[in-house]
């Protein structure tokens, strides 16, 4: 089966239909798909009402990452807010380190692995609030990283897939 008719079955599946061989299909369509296709697809994933809320989303990908993920995501979601408005974030640890993120430096993994998945939740309802555009960035980066993406389960998996082929038709 093709990528593009693999897709269509996912556009065409009930809203919640969980497909087994989401995950599978995922990974073959996040190989095999334009790479915008593929952010475009986590992104619209994000921003569905049939997902989890975002922070959930990125607190569940935050704790499967490696200290180098985890690094590489707090960074995409931190880089379109102000320094001033971040010190109070994540009960204050996030102050600690953003002396050097504000002269540029970005977070490095071993300060990344220092939050909890909850402090992480609560940068990314305060990103997506403070930042339209940090949905987007989010796709592009997990698109980089889809076994992440996978943990999310079957059913935000089949969403996505609908999404990608929502753009691919499109």
């Amino acid at each position: 089966m093709g990528l593009f008719d693999m897709l269509k079955q996912y556009a065409s599946a009930l809203p919640g239909q969980a497909n087994a061989s989401a995950s599978e299909h995922f990974q073959e369509a996040a190989q095999s798909a334009p790479a915008d296709v593929v952010a475009q697809g986590i992104s619209d994933a994000m921003k569905s009402s049939e997902t989890p809320p975002f922070g959930e989303m990125m607190s569940q990908m935050f704790r499967q990452a490696n200290p180098q993920q985890q690094a590489g995501m707090l960074n995409q979601m931190l880089s379109g807010l102000a320094p001033g408005a971040l010190a109070g974030l994540a009960g204050g640890v996030l102050g600690k380190f953003l002396p050097a993120s504000a002269a540029g430096a970005p977070l490095t993994p071993d300060q990344a692995s220092k939050l909890s998945p909850d402090q992480v939740q609560q940068i990314a309802e305060h990103a997506e609030q403070h930042n339209p555009t940090v949905i987007d960035k989010m796709g592009d980066f997990y698109a980089q990283h889809p076994g992440l993406v996978k943990t999310l389960g079957g059913a935000a998996l089949a969403i996505v897939l609908a999404k990608m082929s929502n753009r691919m038709r499109g």
